[in-house]
This record gives C-alpha cells, structure tokens and sequence, in this order.
C-alpha cells in the first residue's frame, strides 16, 4: 500500500511550507482529482505522472483506491477517515488517495488576515453542504490548505508501502474506475479485513467468482442459538462479556485475548461464530474513534465478509467507495479477524500518523510553560467544545448547556484528578494497551498539582466575556501560552483555528491529567496521542 495526492475538486498550485512547490513534492506524492464523476482529471493525472517516471511507488501496488471524503467536516473527522482509508489500501494493496487539501473552518484573526495567505471559499459552495448557509457571510467562509499541515505526510510516505504488481505498462491507457457503492460495503453483513484461510476451511467458504464467495449452511447449535438470543436487538455482534457468560468460560479474558486457539475461541468456532478483534472507544463511545482501547467481541460465522475477498480480486486501475462510511462504525470502518492485524492497525494510527515537527516541538514548549505556572508541578488540562455550541446543543454533545455549569464540571473532574495524580505518583505505572508502549515516568518526576494551581483549557470559545471568566477561575487558554516568537517561528498557518487546535491536542498529550466529553473526536485524538506518549490510562476522563 502506498498512497498520493487526489481531490474531489480540482489540482492547485500551491505553495508548501518550507518553499516547497507542488511541482518539486511531485517527486515523492502525485497530486491528481479524484471523485466518481471526476476520473478525466485523473487520467490526464496519472498519465503524465507515468510519462515522467513519477510512480515508482504507485507502479507497486495493484492500482488506486479512493474515497469520497467528507471535505465539509472538522479536521480531526477527517484524520480518522484518512485512517482508514490507508489501512483499506494495505489491505487492497492499492495506492490510497488522500486529499491533497483540506478546509480550515475558523481564523483566530480577521477574514482577511488568513486570506492573505490560503485560499478563502465559501465552505458551502467548496464542499457542496448547506449546514452553514444560515450563518452571516463571514462565518461560512473555510481556508483551503494543503493537508501537509495537518500531519506528517512525509513520515506516512516514508512508511506505509509494500511491493505489489505493475499494472501500469502502457502510459497512453486511460485508468479504469469501478465504483464500490455505499450499500454494497457493509448492509446486511459485518465487514471484517479479510477472511483467513484456516477460517474459511472450517466455515465452507464457497468461492463464486474471483475470491468472492459465500458461507456453507450449517445447522444451529443449542449455544449458537443461545449467542443468538443475548443479542441486542438490532446487533450483529456479542459484547465479549456477554459471550463469557453464555458460554460459561471463567478464563481471564485479557490473558486469553493473545490465543485465538484458546478454549473460548475455539468454542465458537464449533459453533459457527468467530472471535473479531476492534476498539471500545474512551467511555465506550463511537465518536472518540480513539484505538486505545482494543476489545474482542464475537459474530456469526456467515455474516463476516472480508473486504479483500469482496474487492481485492478487482481489476480497474482506479477502485472508489462511495460515499460515507464511518458513522457508528469503529476506527478502520470495519472489524479484524486476527489480533495482529488489529495491533498493525493501532500501530499505523498510533506511530505512523505523525504531528508534524513543528507541532510536536511547540507543545512541548507550551507543555513546560504550563510545569512553570504550576511551579514545576504536574499540570492538568481538559476539552471544552463550545464554539459550535447551537450544534452540539442540538444533538446533546456539550456536556453543560451553561458555561458556567460546564466549567464547574471540568474543575470538579480535574480536583478528582488531582487525587489520582497522587495515588498515581508513588508507582508502578500503567500503559495503555497498545503496541510498543512505554510509560512516560513523568509522574513519577514531578509532584502531583496543588489544590489552587491553574489548568489548561482548549476551548473553540471566543466570547471574550466567557474567555475573561475562564481566566478568573484559573484557567490557561493557548493565547496566554503562546508568544510573538512561537508565532514568527511557526509561521502563517496559526492562525488558523483548525490548526491551532491540533497544537491544543498535542499539548494536552502532556497534560498529566486530561478531562473531556466522549462524544468528540478531537477529544479521541488526544487519547490516542497520549497512548502513543505511553500516558498512564488512568489520567486521562472521558466523559458521556
């Protein structure tokens, strides 16, 4: 799998940072267009790249693979979706297109100060969304800028590629599109990575044509039936709790999770179901799209569709999934079928999706200014989404309708962190369980915070009488951190609301202790930041 440059819209010029044009990053990422009406554009793309012998690497994969991104939506959606889709090209073997841009939603300056430096549209017209066209002009305006920002693309190319077949021998070839519709990916049946052959063995995968097949029909059991039956209404899966107690298996449920041969796992595979392996989400929420959290739960044999053997025997140069996939799916969009497919997965997300430098080097800055206001002790931050507040009140993601009552909640989770941090500082410390984890001994280093020591607050509130309460009550905001120099060092890109909110993540992934509400998916990329920092899991709150 590797993956290249593609929009829905058109191929821009721009300049990257660092005075990097598009025409010299072509050496390393194609920049082409892709979307379903839209594939001229990238023929006229990947012919002149394959004229010029820019595709080494796309040339080793079996072609593209595509999605239709949600360009309207916050960054933080977009980095999961992007999540998934490299990991759907590893498994397709397939070049994954990424945007080669993305919108900012907010400048922290006026409109015409971030304009002078990206791209200003109407977000309405740029992405095809009404949700904003009831808003004054100037808030439904967006900042087209090249995803580099957002993330370590050069560390992501660097990494994230194997070798694969060359279907590109003849330049003059218009590519090829097949169109994966949006009901095909997973309506009616549970979409997992791929089916392992041991699995299909004793399962009687029937082949039908190419590697797509169907399930041998096989008589219920009195267990398979009794799974049936815990079911949830409206379930495809059995929480792995639930499969304990049906099953009747008094095993330790993390020390058996390494062994799919295990007695349990085994159990089920007698009895027509199998052993998937995903994430819970911080607080058991779907929106965090965290993977900090790995579970297991358990599925019918016959409604596992692996998306390998449904589309990996494709021949078009160019293979795109319609539309949306990632509401109330887990991170991936889909299932894993072994353990350690799922801990690559956690691994990518977690190691290979980087911060860029810059970010990384100025949370850690405003991470020790944070140590200094608090005398050299822990600091503890949380997460306090209000600038989109008339949404989020609407479909009941703020956690206080009042500013006031929400503040009193974070201070009263983060006095509750403060005790934790003092259990916490005598040892031993924890990870999450993840791959490659190391515990930051940070907590071990530093005192725990005194009762009246300030906190750290990443806020998308503006009010300036909200801001000046905030500060009254002991809070520090990312403006009182920052200075003139970080700014001039950073450079233009700041200014940005969007990207000042991914600085905001990486600092709260210092945070000795981090609360927030569950139901936000900024709030799930501190979470997996702070797994990847080896933060203790037991400092960190969400809350639903």
């Amino acid at each position: 799998m590797s993956f290249h440059f593609g929009t829905c819209r058109r191929v821009d010029r721009v300049q990257h940072p660092g005075g990097l044009s598009t025409e010299d990053a072509e050496n390393r990422l194609i920049s082409g267009s892709i979307c379903a009406h839209n594939i001229g554009r990238l023929a006229v793309s990947l012919q002149h790249h394959l004229r010029t012998g820019r595709v080494s690497r796309v040339s080793q994969t079996k072609g593209f693979y595509a999605r239709d991104y949600s360009l309207w939506l916050g960054w933080n959606n977009m980095r999961y979706i992007i999540e998934a889709a490299v990991l759907h090209g590893r498994i397709l073997n397939r070049t994954t297109i990424i945007p080669s841009y993305v919108y900012a939603r907010a400048c922290e300056f006026d409109n015409s100060v971030c304009a002078a430096y990206a791209t200003m549209v109407n977000r309405g017209d740029a992405t095809g969304n009404d949700e904003w066209r009831q808003l004054p002009i100037e808030k439904q305006m967006a900042w087209r800028i090249p995803v580099s920002l957002m993330f370590n693309l050069t560390h992501l190319h660097t990494d994230l590629y194997h070798r694969g077949v060359n279907i590109f021998s003849d330049s003059r070839v218009e590519p090829s599109l097949y169109v994966i519709k949006n009901e095909w990916y997973d309506a009616g049946v549970i979409r997992v990575d791929q089916l392992p052959h041991t699995m299909q063995e004793r399962g009687g995968w029937n082949i039908t044509h190419g590697q797509v097949g169907s399930w041998a029909i096989t008589e219920e059991t009195p267990l398979s039936k009794a799974l049936h039956d815990a079911m949830t209404s409206g379930a495809s899966v059995l929480d792995w709790d639930t499969v304990l107690v049906v099953v009747g298996d008094n095993s330790d449920p993390i020390e058996s999770e390494s062994s799919s041969a295990s007695g349990i796992a085994s159990t089920l595979e007698e009895n027509g179901w199998e052993v998937l392996y995903t994430y819970g989400g911080a607080c058991g929420s779907d929106a965090t799209k965290d993977v900090a959290v790995p579970i297991r739960q358990a599925a019918p044999r016959s409604l596992l569709r692996g998306l390998y053997e449904d589309f990996g025997f494709i021949e078009q140069d160019v293979l795109l999934l319609q539309g949306e996939v990632h509401l109330g799916r887990n991170p991936g969009a889909l299932k894993f079928t072994t353990l350690e497919s799922r801990e690559r997965y956690t691994q990518t997300v977690l190691y290979d999706f980087r911060l860029t430098d810059d970010v990384i080097e100025l949370a850690g800055q405003l991470s020790t200014r944070m140590v200094e206001k608090a005398s050299g002790r822990m600091w503890m931050g949380a997460h306090m989404r209000r600038g989109d507040c008339n949404l989020v009140a609407t479909l009941k993601w703020t956690m206080e309708p009042s500013f006031e009552a929400h503040l009193a909640r974070i201070k009263r989770h983060l006095r509750d962190g403060r005790d934790i941090l003092r259990f916490v500082h005598r040892g031993p410390l924890y990870t999450y369980n993840v791959p490659l984890g190391q515990a930051d001994r940070t907590p071990l280093l530093l005192d725990p915070p005194a009762d009246h020591d300030p906190f750290y607050i990443a806020t998308d509130e503006r009010d300036r009488t909200n801001l000046t309460y905030l500060r009254d009550q002991g809070a520090v905001l990312i403006s009182d951190l920052l200075t003139i120099d970080d700014r001039r060092i950073f450079g233009w890109s700041l200014m940005l609301t969007d990207v000042l909110s991914v600085v905001e993540q990486a600092t709260l992934a210092h945070a000795a202790y981090f609360y927030a509400h569950a139901h936000s998916s900024v709030a799930g990329g501190v979470v997996n930041l702070r797994a990847s920092h080896g933060a203790d899991p037991r400092t960190a709150l969400l809350e639903i």
